[in-house]
């Protein structure tokens, strides 16, 4: 077998790469491929170097003397240039050209090759010159919009050739953007919008979850009202002042002068929030908690055999009364008054739920010490024994701190939400440590509304928490883990996404394909449901994939209106459609899973006429006035992460 040597060139461009005058640089890479020549049937009849021949201007060579298959070669002209033979065909032992060209001329299909192989060079050629002399153009074209265009990307592709290059603008703005904000404040929400749409890099700083900062906000504006920006530490104004300037068309120009220069001072400018550095708050302890720490030393804890049950880390109300008795010098009826306020307070529980306290062989176990605590993400080790926020207040703050958290870290329309930026941000660590203080909150003080809108809340909040925690519940056994096992310690009891969704907003009804209620007989956590269940909770609750609703976070002022427009949100979008030639409604499973909830199919249909626009509004009226079938399909659910 012979062979000979083609050269297969390719060409990459590395835009890391480049030379003193920013130029990027190419490297051209050569790989040697080996073309096997066809092999003669006999190698006997191998042609010999010293065989002779007679070269003519006008006569052909016969050469079937010698090998009847070898193919009869017409030679050029005397007075034309001879061809050279390729790189790779000559022999390295002999000079002579025209020796060379003989044995070429004896080799089977040899003039093919050859052909091939200059014409494949050629190409080659042509094609290495004008990737390069376009690669050169479109750099010096580079340089010169470099000049009017910030942060140009340009790219350009080519077969086999892929170049980017990017343009580090020598007008680079080293000043900052900073400006004070709140949650759910749309003047701030249009500064946000119109900074990203500019591309400009800036520091927020809301005063909702950063209040200790409202003072500076003060001293430096001379109000609280936001927004507020500032160019270094200059005070530019809010949003009227920033119109103004982007109307006038002196937005860019006035940015360059301004941010031209870094700040003078650390101190001069608004600084930036620091992750890991909590506010200076003011906590109480409460007043039982004293009393606790002398019961957690004295009281034997231990295991229990009770109702032919193993009861672990527990104690008899008869020993926790006399601990107080000998400890704090009191009368019997004072000490049990004291276990049931220690009860009331969720410092201590009943093993079975039965009763608040009682003095006798009634078995009783800290709050730290239920079983269900492993499973509560919101506990980080001890139980937090400082004096219970209002319930209000605490709803009220995760709001203010989630809804920047979707300001800052999801899509205007709340479609996409970048949980790994959420995991990262100082107002999600802040929003932990917030959820620490719900262990002993007092739920029953909340009105209807208040309660509605704090369940809606900590259902969107913990689905954030637990898609950064766990991930996205993927196949049926996740999804059971992510709805089921992950769970909140609130007010001294264990929250499930599961248990609030369908425990509480839905007045203890069965969850889909399943025969158990959440709560049992005599559930305290039962209080707390409404008398009647509203349908439209369902599109108020996000649980983090493509097909639920989108995420929002509710006041207890205006919930209801606030739940109606999500559901009209909703089914406008991708929740109904109304094919009319098939006379088919096609809806989200959602409805199929809680259809106890909204009723028969006509109910259903009707009662989603009140949030469908014009057109879907009339398909579907069209439908249900001809007292023709309709048929409702209910459409696959996409599990996908909403991010």
């Amino acid at each position: 077998m012979e062979s000979i040597q083609l050269e297969n060139i390719e060409i990459s461009a590395d835009s890391s790469k480049a030379n003193d005058h920013g130029e990027a640089q190419h490297e051209i890479e050569i790989e040697k491929r080996e073309i096997p020549l066809p092999e003669e049937e006999d190698e006997d009849e191998e042609l010999d170097d010293t065989d002779d021949i007679t070269e003519t201007s006008s006569s052909v060579t016969d050469k079937s003397s010698i090998n009847e298959d070898v193919v009869k070669i017409l030679q050029p002209h005397s007075q034309l240039p001879k061809p050279e033979a390729p790189p790779g065909l000559s022999n390295p032992n002999n000079n002579n050209n025209n020796d060379d060209d003989d044995d070429m001329s004896l080799i089977p299909g040899a003039s093919s090759i050859g052909k091939f192989i200059r014409e494949r060079s050629n190409e080659f050629s042509v094609a290495i010159v004008k990737r390069l002399s376009s690669l050169k153009e479109n750099s010096n074209d580079d340089k010169e919009k470099e000049k009017d265009n910030e942060n140009d990307v340009t790219q350009f592709d080519l077969s086999g050739l892929k170049v980017i290059v990017k343009h580090k603008n020598d007008a680079e703005l080293k000043g900052r953007i900073s400006f004070f904000s709140r949650s759910n404040c749309r003047d701030s929400t249009a500064v946000r919008r119109f900074f990203r749409e500019k591309g400009l890099k800036y520091v927020e700083i809301n005063i909702d979850v950063y209040p200790e900062r409202e003072k500076e906000l003060v001293e430096r504006t001379g109000t609280s009202s936001v927004p507020q920006i500032f160019f270094n530490d200059k005070l530019f104004g809010g949003l009227v002042a920033l119109n103004s300037l982007r109307n006038s068309g002196g937005f860019d120009q006035r940015v360059r002068e301004m941010l031209r220069t870094k700040c003078p001072s650390d101190d001069a400018a608004p600084a930036a929030p620091v992750y890991g550095f909590d506010d200076q708050e003011e906590e109480s302890t409460d007043e039982m908690v004293s009393i606790v720490k002398v019961l957690r030393q004295r009281l034997p804890i231990q295991d229990r055999l009770m109702k032919l049950r193993i009861v672990k880390n527990c104690f008899s109300g008869r020993e926790l009364v006399e601990v107080l008795i000998h400890h704090f010098d009191c009368g019997r009826k004072k000490a049990v008054y004291i276990g049931l306020q220690l009860s009331r307070k969720h410092f201590i529980h009943h093993v079975f739920g039965e009763n608040d306290f009682e003095d006798g062989n009634h078995f009783y176990r800290f709050l730290e010490h239920e079983p269900f605590i492993p499973k509560c993400f919101n506990f980080r080790g001890s139980i937090n024994d400082s004096e219970p926020k209002p319930a209000t207040m605490i709803g009220q703050r995760l709001t203010k701190i989630m809804t920047a958290i979707l300001e800052s870290y999801a899509s205007d329309d709340r479609r996409h939400v970048d949980y790994t930026g959420i995991s990262n941000s100082e107002e999600f660590r802040r929003y932990i440590n917030l959820a620490q203080e719900l262990h002993r909150v007092n739920l029953l003080a909340l009105s209807e509304n208040e309660k509605l809108a704090f369940f809606l809340n900590l259902y969107n909040a913990m689905v954030i928490h637990a898609v950064i925690r766990i991930g996205c519940p993927e196949g049926v056994i996740d999804r059971r883990y992510f709805f089921s096992d992950f769970q909140y310690l609130v007010g001294g009891y264990p929250y499930s996404l599961n248990i609030i969704n369908h425990g509480i907003l839905r007045n203890n009804r069965r969850p889909p394909y399943t025969l158990v209620k959440p709560f049992g007989t005599g559930d305290k956590r039962l209080e707390l449901a409404p008398a009647k269940v509203n349908p439209l909770v369902h599109f108020g609750l996000c649980n983090g994939t493509r097909s639920s609703p989108t995420v929002r976070f509710f006041s207890p002022e205006g919930v209801e209106s606030e739940l109606r427009c999500a559901a009209r949100e909703f089914f406008q979008g991708d929740g109904m459609e109304v094919d009319l030639e098939k006379r088919t409604v096609y809806l989200t499973r959602i409805i199929k899973w809680c259809n106890v909830d909204f009723g028969n199919d006509k109910e259903i249909l009707k009662w989603i006429l009140n949030y469908l626009d014009a057109t879907k509004s009339g398909l579907l009226t069209h439908l249900l006035g001809d007292a023709g079938p309709i048929n409702i399909v209910y459409r696959d659910y996409n599990w996908s992460l909403n991010s």
